[in-house]
């Protein structure tokens, strides 16, 4: 479904990513670990096709049911976003207007890529995805301001604005950073309930490989990055078992074990 071909990324000549290569076929998760500054997110926004300024493909292509989303003009692109392949944020808080309700933000989002629907049968799927997303009282969320949330709500809301229309592809950047840890479980497990539900694939972004090892009982791989290349791939058993690395290695150190295996708080 989705092949990022060898692709350099650049920022006014100067290479941030080198070299990077992902094939996902549909229902697939890849995490992709590491610290900040070692290309994840970028890889997630030449995707997307949101570079910042200054930022380009000087190599490579990416592919998505095999047509390049690179040459292929900003519309076509501009038509999957937010139906085909769907993003999750850091803080979805943010990315919230605060001076509207989630509501009539919900509505008018899925208005906005599906016109025959009314506002109400709009409001109506709105509040059927918090459900999904066991929100308590959806309907009251859905009269909420976002301050009125707390995180692990306002995220909630995030996802369920992302998997309203059965995207293809789901792209996660640091999705449970800002959250406490019991939340942070809360929060994976459900991406993960809809990703069986949906099979939908997931790049999800993350410097926790406590996060990614939570994930890889259902993720395919986990690539290790560190300074814009890959420097380990492989999947569960390999990575959290049998690192290579000496990064990985360092990176599996930082996460608390208990009688020898890596511990998540669920």
């Amino acid at each position: 479904m989705l092949k990022v071909d060898h692709i350099t990324v650049e920022y006014d000549g100067v290479p941030v990513l080198e070299d990077f290569s992902l094939d996902l076929s549909r229902g697939q998760v890849v995490c992709l670990v590491g610290e900040s500054g070692s290309g994840k997110t970028t890889v997630i926004r030449a995707i997307l096709g949101l570079l910042p300024e200054g930022g380009t493909v000087s190599k490579g292509d990416i592919l998505f049911e095999g047509k390049s989303l690179l040459h292929s003009g900003a519309s076509y692109i501009e038509s999957l976003r937010g139906r085909d392949i769907t993003m999750i944020f850091q803080d979805s808080g943010a990315m919230i207007d605060p001076i509207s309700t989630v509501g009539s933000q919900f509505t008018e989002y899925i208005r906005s890529h599906d016109r025959s629907l009314s506002k109400r049968q709009a409001y109506q799927r709105a509040a059927q995805m918090l459900t999904q997303m066991r929100l308590p009282d959806a309907d009251n969320v859905m009269h909420s301001y976002p301050f009125q949330l707390s995180g692990g709500m306002r995220q909630r809301v995030g996802i369920a604005m992302a998997m309203t229309f059965e995207p293809k592809l789901l792209l996660a950047d640091e999705p449970t950073s800002a959250l406490d840890v019991t939340t942070q479980a809360q929060i994976v497990r459900q991406m993960m309930d809809l990703h069986i539900y949906h099979q939908t694939s997931i790049i999800i972004v993350t410097h926790n490989l406590g996060v990614a090892a939570y994930m890889s009982d259902l993720s395919d791989r986990i690539l290790v990055m560190k300074k814009g290349r890959v420097v380990e791939s492989g999947n569960r058993e390999d990575i959290l078992h049998h690192p290579q690395d000496p990064y990985t290695k360092e990176l599996l150190a930082a996460i608390p074990t208990m009688e020898g295996e890596v511990y998540v708080d669920q």
